[in-house]
This record gives structure tokens, C-alpha cells and sequence, in this order.
């Protein structure tokens, strides 16, 4: 009873679309038409990112970058500055739970071996910023988080279009950002210089060769330059017959949820009274509608539920991305920052956040404001 009580606290979201797909079977039962429900190519590309990306991570790729950059670090704004902008470009590429994985523990150590006067006074503030920048870095790339991926392939649009629909946010973001940690900076004092008592190292040149043209080849699938069933194929073939344990890396708890919500809207979108209603309440109100759902859902399941039932793709591209700010589980990712907080400065997790929450709160308006007045002009 305990390990099921575990796992639905371990995974809720999982638990929810697990459940949400049980019930609608009971209005829809089960038939052929089921298998037409599961994106495949989403789920396909998903798994190939997530372990190429556990794999450039464990060979310590993303190590090697955060110690080069952090080791330059010579006053309080640039001790503030550098993890915060790491955060933002890395989850365009690697997605933002990654990076915060990969960079929070980073600064923990950094600000540690700064001093503890810096590690009491900026590490919440400066963890929170971190936070936020891979939430909003990831908005820019279809790479960057898993409803990206997802919307992306659903409008079939060209790469070129998804980032020109996102490049005003991630732009403005970034001048926020920026400013937010200069105002957070004003005292800007020298810092020691940071000196790591253990360097990371590459496990592998050979395993890292493979990660990166693996990496390229899930690149050009996701631009359809590549069909995804190759890129499947040549990601679990090399990586069973180069480095097999990463195969069980890959996040398959979150893949299932993606099934789950599959099989949820396609039998909802079945049954035509909800249909009906569910497009009637979001028509002409995607983006908002987004914005809403993910403060209490997150955005992946926001994403994943509205798309069955409005043709605009562009307005939930924009409405989960932006509602991937506000409340702590607006973006899942944000829980890998706070736990890891958690278990480090247990004494911080109020301060934190109160810090994250107004942060959040502060970014998420001026981003609507930027998103109302882009809709005006259009």
C-alpha cells in the first residue's frame, strides 16, 4: 500500500491521464480506431531526445560547459548572471528539466566555494532566477520542452515559423531576465575566484561522437528532413549496441502520460456534446484558456488536452509557453529546482517561494501585456 501510495504522489500527472483514459473508455470502448489516437512521431522523437541527451549528459558534456563558464566568474554579477543565461540557452537545446538538472547542483557548488556570505544571500534568489530562465529559454525551439515538440508536429509547421512565433517572448524574456538579475546585482562586489576541487572530464570520445550525430539525426527529424523511424531505429540500435544502460534513462513515466492524454481526447473527441462544449469555451480564448489550465495542470497535460479540440495551434504554442510561468507546477520542470533546493537549504524552501511565485507572477503580465498588444496589431 505504501509503494502505491508513493507512486501516485511520484507521479501524479501519469496517474491522472492514466485514469482519464480508463473513464473515457467506458463512453468509448475500445476499437480499432484507438491506435489512430497515439501520436507516434511525437513519442518517437521524444524518446530519441531524451536519451541521446541522458547520454551526452553522462558522458559529462553539459558538466564540462557549466565548469568553463562558472570558472570565469569574477564579481557578484556575473555569480548571478552566467548560471541564469546557462539555464536559458541549454533548454532551447536540451530541454528545460535537463538543464536544470545538469546546472542547479552546479550553483549550490559554485556559491559554496564563493563564500558563504553569497551562498545566504543570493543562492534562493539566483535558483529561482535559474528556474525561470529554462522555462522561458525553452519557449524558442521545438526542442525545448516536450508540448513544443508535440504542438509543432501537430500544425506541421516549418521551424522557421515556430521560432518566429516565439522570438518576440524568448527575446523580451531575455531583457527581463537581464534586468532582473542586474536590479537583484546592484551591490556588485569582487567574488574569490571559483576554483572546482574535482574537474569533469569526458567519459568518452567515441560515445560522445555517436551522442552528437545522434543528436544531428534527431535534429533533422524533427525538421521532417529525416523520418522519425529511422531516427528510432538508429538511436536504439547504436545506443543498445554502444551504451545500453542509458536506454533505461529515458523518461518512460512521461511518455505514458502522453498516452494516456492520447487515448483521453480521442475518445472525447468522439463523443460530440463535449466536443461541442469544450470548443465553444476555448474558441477565440486558446491562448488564455492555455494560461489557465497550466497553473493548474501543467502545461505538457494543457497542451496535450486543449489541441483535440481547437484548429488553432499557434495561440497553444504561445498560451502553454507562456503558461509555463505562475504557479510551481505550471511547468514540471520548476519542481526539479525546488526539490533540489529542498534537500540542500531545507531552511530556504519559504524564501524561495515567496521569491519564485512574485518573480513568476511579475514576468508571466508583462508577457501577456507583450502577447495583447502583438494580438492587436495583427
Amino acid at each position: 500500500m505504501e509503494r502505491v501510495i508513493s507512486f501516485f504522489k511520484k507521479e501524479p500527472v501519469l496517474v491522472a491521464a492514466c485514469l482519464l483514459a480508463i473513464i473515457s473508455a467506458f463512453f468509448v470502448p475500445p476499437d480499432a480506431e484507438y491506435i489512430g489516437y497515439i501520436d507516434f512521431r511525437t513519442l518517437s522523437i521524444l524518446f530519441c531526445l531524451m536519451t541521446v541527451v541522458a547520454g551526452l549528459r553522462g558522458i559529462g558534456l553539459f558538466d564540462i560547459l557549466a565548469q568553463k563558464m562558472l570558472s570565469m566568474v569574477r564579481n557578484t554579477r556575473q555569480l548571478m548572471l552566467i548560471p541564469v543565461l546557462l539555464c536559458f540557452f541549454l533548454s532551447m537545446f536540451i530541454t528545460n528539466d535537463v538543464a536544470l538538472i545538469t546546472l542547479v547542483p552546479f550553483t549550490f557548488t559554485v556559491f559554496e566555494l564563493a563564500g558563504g556570505e553569497y551562498e545566504k544571500r543570493l543562492i534562493v534568489p539566483v535558483t529561482a532566477m535559474e528556474t525561470i530562465a529554462a522555462n522561458l529559454g525553452s519557449m524558442l525551439t521545438p526542442l525545448g520542452n516536450p508540448q513544443n515538440l508535440y504542438l509543432f508536429g501537430r500544425a506541421d509547421m516549418p521551424i522557421g515559423s515556430f521560432l518566429l512565433l516565439m522570438l518576440p517572448y524568448s527575446a523580451l524574456s531575455l531583457i527581463m531576465l537581464v534586468v532582473w538579475v542586474l536590479m537583484l546585482s546592484r551591490k556588485d562586489h569582487d567574488v574569490p575566484e571559483i576554483r572546482f576541487a574535482v574537474r569533469a572530464s569526458l567519459g568518452s570520445k567515441r560515445l560522445m561522437i555517436l551522442y552528437l550525430t545522434l543528436f544531428a539525426i534527431c535534429l533533422l527529424s524533427v525538421v521532417r528532413i529525416v523520418h522519425y523511424g529511422i531516427a528510432l531505429a538508429a538511436v536504439v540500435i547504436s545506443v543498445f549496441f554502444s551504451d545500453r544502460k542509458n536506454l533505461a534513462k529515458a523518461d518512460y513515466s512521461l511518455l505514458a502520460t502522453f498516452v494516456g492524454f492520447f487515448i483521453f481526447i480521442g475518445n472525447m473527441g468522439r463523443i460530440q456534446w463535449f466536443c461541442d462544449f469544450l470548443e465553444n469555451v476555448i474558441s477565440g480564448k486558446e491562448t488564455l484558456t492555455a494560461v489557465i489550465s497550466s497553473q493548474i495542470i501543467s502545461n505538457v497535460p494543457a497542451a496535450l488536452l486543449l489541441s483535440g479540440f481547437t484548429d488553432d495551434i499557434n495561440a497553444l504554442i504561445v498560451g502553454t509557453n507562456l503558461g509555463g510561468l505562475g504557479t510551481l507546477i505550471a511547468s514540471m520542470a520548476s519542481l526539479i529546482s525546488f526539490k533540489q533546493l529542498s534537500i540542500k537549504y531545507p531552511e530556504h524552501k519559504g524564501r524561495f517561494m515567496v521569491c519564485f511565485t512574485v518573480s513568476n507572477i511579475v514576468f508571466l503580465l508583462v508577457l501577456l501585456v507583450l502577447y495583447f498588444l502583438l494580438y492587436l496589431l495583427n
